[in-house]
């Protein structure tokens, strides 16, 4: 029954009882508690939830992709060609949700356009959408987010959408003068201003996309750089990525670092962009003349000490992303919304910066020698669910839940790496399994077990001290809980 409940207590939390009960509450009976920094708080946009939504918010926040790729232009030409949705209805209904909430205000029941584009943001059928863009367009010649919708839905080409976009621009700007103009008159104008400021910063992000796929690279980092300046209060939007992902194409990895240097600090949100990038910098430093042969004859310098860490860095925060950085596992076209620490996570990284680990060499090759530690000088220990992490809290036990919901249907969600049995269990295994032989026997040949027992003593001895260590435990268990319950 120990060994039955040990297992399943494993299976359920990825962790041995034993072991976990050893650890709260053992160590600090002999050793005193341990005193390590408190758990992050997470991020939460209203600030009216409650304590316990805000605790549960990592492990179910999702976050709009900051990289995802244009529906019409890209999405849907995927599945032109080879026949499959790359989009979930759950990712697809959260972009809506998005739309709605960035593009819509209480004063668009005044313009009539505007109320077209409330019902075509709601619409569930694209091409429902596309017309109801149409006819916005014909009440207002100037309605910036019907060109958006168009841009996003109905361009079959990255030109096409650059050309929308800077339509949306042109009115964009327009109707942004004019309510910064009146937003102090009454509440309305200001949720108004809030609307207007949002769509143009969309477009001018966009706009700097289309430029950054059509191989304008410095031109789209300039566009970015000036957006970063213009509304700088907007960080939560993580423009700060799509510039990192544009200095690395360029190669300009000084910028890159000043970038970091910002935006990788202990009380921002952290992504896999800002760790595996921090990681690749580091990498660069050591990877060309590194060799896990070498390094374990000689040691390793300080140079390739930070590399590592930083890599071990990277992996405890997005386990998932080696996997297909070291193309050990397919990729598909990354989602519109991503579960950071999750593998919709390590699929947009790895499709947008794959190629920037191949550009610099030997970098692949520290990453893997180090994940995969075939070096033992440099193994990696990753802190599993409900384990305390290294550099951060512990690895939410339900992204592949969240995952399995963003990521389409044919494609194989990564699941975080299991842990091997601990000792403990096969311990258990162990005790439980030579008791319930011994009560066999004896059961079945009481008369043999008697002389057995006569003739070892120093064997049943030692299987009464067993059974005594084995009742403490218990005992012990059962008195912690009961202490916990009177708490």
């Amino acid at each position: 029954m120990i060994f039955v409940f040990e297992w399943w207590h494993f299976r359920k939390y990825g962790t041995s009882f034993i072991e976990q009960v050893s650890v709260s509450h053992l160590r600090p009976l002999i050793g005193g508690a341990e005193n390590g920094p408190p758990a992050p708080v997470a991020f939460s946009a209203n600030s009216g939830e409650n304590e316990t939504n805000r605790q549960n918010m990592p492990e179910c926040k999702v976050w709009r992709n900051p990289l995802n790729l244009f529906r019409g232009a890209e999405y849907s030409r995927y599945m032109w060609v080879t026949g499959k949705e790359p989009l979930t209805y759950y990712d697809m209904n959260l972009s809506a949700q998005d739309h709605q909430n960035f593009f819509t205000c209480d004063t668009d029941a005044l313009r009539p356009s505007d109320t077209v584009m409330q019902k075509a943001w709601r619409e569930r059928n694209p091409q429902a959408r596309i017309k109801a863009a149409y006819q916005a367009l014909e009440l207002n010649n100037d309605c910036a987010t019907a060109y958006v919708l168009l841009a996003e839905e109905e361009a079959t080409t990255i030109v096409d959408a650059e050309k929308y976009f800077k339509q949306a621009l042109k009115a964009g700007e327009t109707i942004y003068r004019r309510s910064q103009n009146c937003h102090s008159q009454s509440p309305q104008h200001e949720a108004q201003l809030r609307r207007d400021t949002n769509v143009l910063v969309y477009v001018k992000r966009r706009l700097a996309m289309c430029a950054r796929k059509l191989g304008r690279i410095r031109e789209a980092v300039k566009m970015m750089r000036d957006l970063m300046k213009e509304f700088p209060l907007l960080s939560m939007l993580n423009i700060h990525e799509n510039l990192l992902e544009a200095l690395l194409e360029l190669q300009a990895y000084a910028d890159v670092q000043a970038v970091l240097a910002k935006y990788d600090d202990i009380s921002l949100p952290k992504s896999a962009a800002i760790c595996y990038t921090a990681a690749l910098l580091k990498a660069r430093a050591v990877s060309e003349r590194f060799s896990p042969e070498t390094a374990s004859k000689r040691g390793l310098s300080t140079a390739e000490i930070n590399a590592v860490e930083a890599i071990h860095r990277a992996v405890e925060f997005n386990p998932h992303v080696p996997k297909y950085l070291l193309e050990m596992k397919s990729l598909v076209l990354p989602p519109e919304h991503i579960l950071k620490r999750g593998d919709s996570e390590a699929v947009a990284y790895a499709f947008f910066h794959l190629q920037h680990w191949k550009r610099i060499e030997g970098a692949l090759n520290l990453l893997h020698c180090t994940w995969e530690g075939s070096n033992r000088l440099i193994s990696l220990m990753i802190p599993y669910p409900l384990e305390k992490g290294h550099l951060f809290y512990p690895y939410p036990s339900c992204t592949e839940t969240a995952d399995r919901e963003l990521l389409p249907t044919f494609h194989e969600v990564s699941v975080y790496p299991q842990k091997e049995l601990p000792f403990f269990i096969h311990f258990t295994a162990g005790l439980c399994s030579f008791s319930a032989m011994l009560a066999l026997l004896t059961h079945q040949f009481p008369e043999l077990m008697v002389i057995f027992a006569k003739a070892n003593p120093s064997v049943t001895d030692n299987l009464g001290l067993l059974c005594f260590l084995s009742r403490c435990c218990s005992g012990f268990s059962q008195y912690t809980e009961g202490r916990k319950h009177k708490k």
